[in-house]
């Protein structure tokens, strides 16, 4: 199992993991505190999977989202749960989209890149911000690489250090408002929450 066969393997796998998402929403405080930070309600999702629960909530709260991801099974099903949004298909390794967001989401989808790939995703994140634009991304809690299960096939994780995401983020114009390791709260997900340009 490497990072490119993850686009395949959740090509394969969209409608049962759709299925069997979990819709209890576990995920709301942190959209909440994203959006509180966020100048306004453009959200970029990048890996948005089916669009639910998470992009269907933030439609909920008056957002516009871009919905991004390289699988395309995934695509047909956001257009179908989310026939109002916008959907791209496209991998968010190098996605240049040429405009800006004032939320931008990598929820569970960052650390299935290799650790090259997720030290290039900075940049990608900035060029997508303007002033107060605010991120919220999950990793896992310290450097390693992992594998998990996603409905029968194997799935790879990768996490840096998280000193050495706080320093990407930095270099790339972010500043942390918050990190939460196996948060308790959300389903022991490894939260972050950054916002660019924002005064120290």
């Amino acid at each position: 199992m490497r990072p490119d066969d993850i686009l395949p393997t959740y090509d394969r796998v969209a409608r049962g993991f759709a299925k069997r998402r979990d819709r209890t929403l576990f995920e709301r405080r942190w959209l909440d505190r994203a959006l509180n930070h966020a100048p306004g309600r453009k959200v970029l999702d990048l890996g948005c999977g089916p669009g639910k629960p998470i992009g269907s909530y933030l439609q909920e709260r008056n957002c516009d989202i871009t919905g991004v991801d390289g699988a395309g099974s995934m695509l047909v099903l956001f257009r179908e749960n989310l026939p109002r949004a916008r959907a791209v298909h496209a991998d968010m390794r190098g996605l240049e989209l040429g405009e800006t967001f004032d939320l931008i989401l990598a929820w569970n989808s960052m650390f299935h890149l290799s650790v090259d790939d997720q030290r290039a995703m900075f940049a990608t994140f900035a060029a997508h911000a303007h002033h107060r634009t605010t991120i919220l991304f999950t990793t896992g809690p310290n450097a390693g690489e992992a594998f998990g299960n996603v409905e029968g096939e194997t799935v790879y994780h990768a996490s840096l250090d998280p000193e050495e995401y706080r320093g990407l983020l930095n270099e790339n114009g972010f500043l942390t408002v918050d990190f939460v390791p196996n948060d308790p709260t959300c389903n022991g997900h490894t939260v972050w929450l950054a916002q660019y340009g924002r005064a120290s």
